[in-house]
């Protein structure tokens, strides 16, 4: 008979790894070889990732914060040398997230470079059935990442977090990481589009990267707790997402973020979870599909053929221009006589606040989005 390690125990297992715990912290408090634990654990995260891959799809997310989680595989990586092995040195965990369920909606781990970001960028955008609005930190190869998966038309703006450039008082340079900002001030920029600057944050994101550096031991600064192969750092990172997404309720919403997006309709128990994962089939992420428009929220009146929206855009609160205005225009001449041409309205007098939302198609007018 094959060595099958016993379902409670697996069990167990599995509940102090989504807890934080490391291997041997594990291998004492389950009795269960160390070797074990590893081959389980990395059992346990290909199937996450699977489930995951399943589940993730057609979402409707109308706004995305993105943001990337600083640990390292092996050692730190102050610079790169020849002799380093691939997967060794830094490892940032990029996390895109629905900020109205706190849905998770992909993970990608890598270099903090532009190669890194479009791959994150385009599974994120593989994921989706409706045109979010998006904000970042202001990482720049952001702005590549999203132009290339979303196109131009997206609303999208950066959020930048201005730290100081004081030296300490041994002289090095103040590491970020580590450090916070003793006087930090925060400056937002639009990208593409015309998103909401009001809505513009990553602060649910930063509080999920929180959560996540309590529930994965291998994201905490400071300490022993570091993954020593870059497979295995990928595993935990997949299972304990997929845990939060379909187990961990969110106080603030009282449902799972898995609920709160209609993923599921209830709240996973971890043995329901432990048995999805050891039982899915491997799955290949989702293709890309066509972006249906987001409704925007406030005054918009829908475009013909499912072109989109025109909405109300802030603007026009600066001083107005005490300089002279121009002549009022003579009034349009009326119709000719026997030419069958409807008389012309007078143009309104200057300053006057046109009505867009008002416009109808006249008799004879060239319409502007013709069909076909």
């Amino acid at each position: 008979m094959a060595n099958v390690l016993d379902p409670e125990k697996r069990l167990r297992v599995l509940a102090a790894l989504v807890d934080g715990n490391s291997e041997r912290a594990v291998e004492r408090m389950t009795d269960v070889d160390r070797k074990t634990i590893r081959r389980l654990a990395l059992a346990f995260g290909r199937g996450a990732q699977s489930l995951h891959n399943r589940l993730a799809r057609d979402l409707r997310c109308s706004l995305i914060q993105c943001d990337e989680i600083w640990s390292y595989v092996g050692k730190k990586q102050a610079r790169v040398t020849a002799d380093d092995a691939p997967g060794i040195g830094e490892a940032y965990t990029f996390v895109a997230l629905d900020a109205s369920s706190r849905f998770v909606i992909s993970w990608h781990v890598g270099k903090r470079d532009e190669q890194t970001a479009r791959e994150f960028m385009a599974d994120v955008r593989a994921r989706l059935a409706v045109m979010p609005m998006v904000a970042t930190d202001g990482f720049a190869p952001y702005v590549a990442a999203v132009g290339a998966s979303f196109g131009p038309g997206v609303d999208y703006a950066m959020m930048s977090k201005n730290y100081t450039s004081k030296r300490r008082a041994d002289g090095q340079r103040g590491d970020h990481r580590y450090e916070p900002p003793r006087d930090p001030f925060i400056t937002k920029k639009v990208v593409f589009g015309a998103p909401d600057m009001g809505k513009v944050s990553t602060a649910y994101v930063e509080r999920q990267n929180a959560t996540m550096r309590h529930t994965i031991g291998r994201l905490r600064r400071l300490c022993y707790a570091f993954s020593k192969k870059a497979e295995n750092h990928r595993a935990a990172i997949s299972l304990c997402y997929a845990y939060y997404n379909l187990c961990h309720v969110v106080s603030t919403l009282r449902v799972t973020p898995a609920m709160a997006a209609g993923v599921t309709d209830h709240v996973w128990s971890l043995e329901e979870f432990m048995q999805a994962i050891l039982s899915a089939a491997p799955v290949e992420r989702p293709e890309t599909k066509p972006l249906a428009p987001r409704v925007p929220e406030g005054p918009a009146r829908e475009l013909p053929n499912g072109r989109g929206f025109l909405r109300v855009v802030d603007g026009g609160k600066a001083k107005p221009s005490e300089a002279p205005r121009a002549p009022t225009p003579p009034a349009a001449p009326p119709a000719r006589v026997g030419t069958g041409e409807a008389p012309r309205e007078p143009l309104p007098p200057p300053g006057t606040q046109l009505d867009l939302f008002a416009w109808r198609p006249r008799s004879g007018q060239l319409t502007l989005f013709p069909d076909g």
